[in-house]
């Protein structure tokens, strides 16, 4: 170790990550000490890799992050996230950016200051490429000063900001491509609650924990959509039909548009939802490149409607990964097995259910003859704490059934998993 030139030195203790792994690494020797203090790139102060840091007091944390950062030059990442943390002074957080703006690539930060720290006046017009923040008010914003060109992804969890500051954040951010939004307090002018955000850049976005009347997104390079656990009104996304990933996780919304083109649609992921399949089954039908399609506890608006195997093999004849969930309902069967088409390039195919019964095991058996080439089954069940004895007895016939079934496809990976 001892011929190793300082700079990897500094790379080493930099992918150690905790800080106080590296205060104990580095004082190893001297050129360790060196290797800190000139070379190291990456501080990580986290309640979860240091279980003491939640014992100290507000002053003492404060004064252990101060000399830590102080020690080094050039830091390039900076994570400081305290869970029992109530709040840091403003003018030690302000020492902390100040120190080290001008070469910071990467800010987490998730602690409250009083009085509250404008962050953004601090490292905007540097080089910060990735900026998370949690628990903190953003107000004012100016594009033309507070601007980031270098920043591609932003974070924003529990965050006070409104609307009109929202929107002006992507506008100082031309290059951001991934933005996530989880449980923002979005303060509002007027009485309905509208978000309208625009980027011409932006490739992924995660909004989670949000509730809006109008949620409005215009954004011709999208790639990626994932809401969960909202309550919208409407959503609306305007693009130049780029989404390739569509992901909507227990979100009540009445009016949902992703655009007309989705000719680029590769993975639609739908679950814990309450749809209209016509006008749902109108907006992904043209995919015709859809590879992976996950319809799970999806509850259909219209009793009489039925979703049928033969319709999903026609419109996406390139499937290679396709999850159902079993839903019987008052005598209807969704995802039924009518028709004759066979899902040819299915290779992957994950089936589930709420309630087992007889019914199940012969439809896991006629989808499997309709996915001459599969190669993974994976079945998915619930199995509550207390059963009677007729539910045990069900879930071994069960068993005993598709291990019976799974004989006669021995080339078919069999998994299950449980909850």
């Amino acid at each position: 170790m001892e011929f190793l030139p300082v700079e990897v030195i500094g790379n080493i203790l930099s992918r150690l990550g905790a800080a106080r792994d590296v205060v104990i690494a580095s004082a190893t020797c001297r050129k360790w000490r060196e290797a800190s203090r000139k070379h190291l790139q990456t501080l990580s102060f986290s309640s979860d890799d240091w279980p003491v840091y939640r014992d100290l007091s507000r002053s003492r944390l404060e004064i252990l992050i101060t000399q830590t950062i102080f020690q080094t030059t050039g830091l390039q990442g900076l994570y400081i996230f305290m869970d029992d943390v109530d709040e840091f002074s403003a003018s030690t957080v302000i020492a902390w950016l100040m120190y080290t703006r001008e070469t910071l690539r990467q800010l987490i930060y998730n602690v409250r200051t009083t009085p509250n720290v404008n962050i953004l006046d601090i490292c905007g017009r540097q080089k910060l490429e990735i900026l998370v923040l949690a628990h903190n008010s953003i107000t004012g914003v100016e594009p033309n000063y507070q601007r980031f060109p270098c920043l591609k992804s932003l974070s924003l969890s529990y965050v006070s900001i409104s609307a009109l500051d929202l929107n002006l954040l992507l506008v100082a951010c031309p290059n951001i491509e991934y933005l996530a939004l989880v449980n923002p307090e979005i303060a509002m002018s007027d009485a309905q609650v509208t978000v309208d955000l625009n980027s011409l850049t932006l490739k992924s976005i995660y909004v989670e924990a949000i509730s809006l009347d109008k949620f409005i997104l215009e954004a011709d390079s999208l790639e990626s959509l994932h809401l969960k656990d909202c309550a919208l009104e409407l959503f609306e996304l305007v693009g130049k039909g780029t989404l390739k990933h569509f992901k909507i996780d227990d979100v009540s919304v009445i009016q949902l548009d992703i655009g007309e083109a989705v000719e680029n649609l590769e993975n639609v992921d739908v679950s814990n939802f309450t749809i209209v399949w016509s006008k749902f089954y109108q907006m992904i039908s043209k995919s015709s490149k859809l590879r992976r399609l996950r319809l799970w506890d999806v509850v259909f608006d219209d009793e009489d409607e039925i979703v049928d195997l033969e319709t999903i093999a026609l419109c996406f004849p390139q499937l290679s990964h396709l999850a159902l969930s079993y839903d019987l309902r008052d005598g209807l069967l969704h995802y039924g097995l009518q028709g004759s088409s066979h899902l040819e390039n299915v290779i992957v195919l994950e089936l589930g259910w709420t309630v087992v019964n007889d019914l199940f095991t012969h439809w896991v058996s006629g989808l499997l003859k309709r996915c001459p080439n599969l190669k993974k089954l994976v079945i998915h069940g619930i199995i509550s704490e207390a059963k009677t004895h007729e539910e045990c007895q069900m879930l071994a016939n069960f068993t005993s059934s598709i291990v019976q079934l799974m004989r006669k496809y021995m080339h078919v990976g069999v998994q299950f998993e449980y909850e």
